[in-house]
């Protein structure tokens, strides 16, 4: 997989191996073994790693679950392989009686334990821990001790021709073959090499999945019974509660009845203010339309008495013409009907009253004249 691809994944992707963010993935331990697994099918990033171990102490990813499903299936497939060798050793290896197998079996033991202890000397004596490997390969002298007699026992209940035969047997741990008459050196290769050790690691870091596995899933459980526990509390709760209302129906109705009058007397309150409001509402309506009335029947007094004073000034008017044409109708009518003599009569008399006049006119001019002077 491309730089790109692990740079836009999160640990938290289906892709990346769990078992590599535990530090446990058979592909890395076993690498450059003679059992190496080659490249994992899954994404394995240090970096991955390093910001799943900052994420997991703020929250429980339980990625146990995964890395401990990867291991077993690992281990299982060893342990096959292992009852398998063993198979094909009993069909090849001659058969030998329980006794015999028995002492051949404790040769296997001490040669497995001198192997280890010379496994650990030498770790002991890179450490630069002399001290304590000295003490170890004490250890070691009292084994081979005990080998030297094991051997010789084994010896004794075998023919010749049988003992010279190499028993080989299957490593319980890594299924590799182990050779009875194999020398401390070869011994103390297998136990103290990359491969037995690295199986070694895989097993014990199974276990302890088991172990953190099975006890997450008990916080687990009892977290779940605890909130079912709740559940249940909490449905007797409101079981009792219910049970105690049918009980008291008397308390019950009596607590209904409170609340039904309290909301009457609320929904009550609440028509009366609405009944004072609309009343205001309607007086002040009244009260408005009451002036507007008023003032509408002033003008419309006013203005009908002003139009009856127009009619009867109109009328007037019609009646003064009226008149005045009768009269200028019967003036015409008593002129016709006089003589020419009475007209002559009253031609003489305007004449004559024209002419007094101004007599009169030009005598008061004079006296205002005199008067001035």
């Amino acid at each position: 997989m491309g730089d790109t691809t692990r740079q836009r994944i999160k640990f938290s992707d289906d892709r990346v191996c769990k078992s590599h963010l535990l530090n446990c993935c058979p592909h890395d331990v076993l690498s450059g073994t003679r059992m190496d697994l080659g490249e994992c099918l899954k994404v394995h990033d240090l970096a991955l790693r390093a910001d799943y171990e900052i994420a997991s102490k703020e929250q429980d990813f339980f990625f146990e679950l995964d890395a401990m499903d990867h291991l077993q299936s690992f281990i299982a497939d060893c342990d096959r392989r292992t009852e398998v060798a063993k198979k094909r050793l009993a069909e090849t290896q001659e058969e030998i009686s329980a006794e015999v197998a028995a002492k051949a079996e404790r040769v296997h033991e001490l040669n497995e334990e001198i192997g280890k202890l010379l496994a650990k000397v030498e770790q002991l004596g890179a450490e630069g821990n002399v001290e304590e490997s000295q003490k170890v390969m004490d250890e070691v002298e009292k084994a081979r001790a005990k080998k030297r007699e094991a051997e010789e026992v084994y010896r004794n209940s075998m023919p010749a021709s049988s003992f010279q035969q190499q028993k080989l047997r299957v490593c319980e741990v890594c299924s590799a073959y182990l050779g009875l008459h194999d020398n401390d050196r070869r011994l103390a290769d297998h136990f103290g090499g990359k491969l037995h050790l690295g199986f070694i690691e895989i097993r014990e870091k199974l276990e302890e999945l088991k172990r953190v596995v099975a006890e997450k899933q008990e916080k687990r459980n009892q977290e779940r019974l605890k909130r079912r526990e709740e559940r249940e509390r909490e449905e007797r709760e409101k079981l009792r509660r219910s049970r105690s209302h049918s009980k008291n129906p008397k308390r019950s109705r009596s607590r209904e009845h409170r609340r039904h009058r309290s909301r009457s007397m609320s929904r009550e309150r609440k028509r009366r203010t609405r009944s004072k409001s609309r009343e205001k509402r309607h007086r002040h309506r009244s009260r408005s339309s009451s002036r507007s009335r008023s003032r509408s029947h002033q003008r419309s007094g006013h203005s009908s008495r002003d139009r009856s004073r127009e009619r009867s000034r109109r009328r007037s008017s019609k009646e003064r013409f009226r008149d005045q044409d009768l009269a200028s109708r019967d003036r015409d009518r008593n002129s016709r009907d006089r003589s020419p003599r009475d007209r002559d009569r009253k031609d003489k008399k305007r004449s004559y009253e024209s002419a007094n006049g101004r007599s009169e006119d030009r005598r008061s001019s004079e006296e205002r004249e005199a008067g001035e002077i």
